[in-house]
């Protein structure tokens, strides 16, 4: 089992949830900019901040949570080469 590459593929998992979460909380700002000049493009209802917001929290763990693994791989690799010392 490659510890690293699973580590390696949950991290571009995770930056692409942070970026949809992103994008949905940039729309409520254009919606918002949309609403002060009458020119409103999407219903406001169509973003919630809260469920964004769940994202990014969601996002920023997955991504700590790969980070540790790297991290754990690295510290395994470590500790087998001076076994095998």
């Amino acid at each position: 089992m490659d510890i690293l590459g699973i580590a390696q593929q949950g991290l571009p998992q995770a930056q692409g949830q942070f970026d949809k979460a992103a994008q949905r909380i940039a729309l409520v700002g254009q919606n918002q900019a949309g609403r002060n000049t009458g020119q409103s493009q999407t219903p406001d209802d169509s973003v919630s901040l809260s469920d964004a917001a769940v994202s990014l929290l969601g996002a920023r763990n997955q991504y700590q949570a790969d980070l540790g693994v790297a991290h754990t791989a690295n510290e395994m690799e470590k500790a087998t080469l001076v076994l095998l010392e």
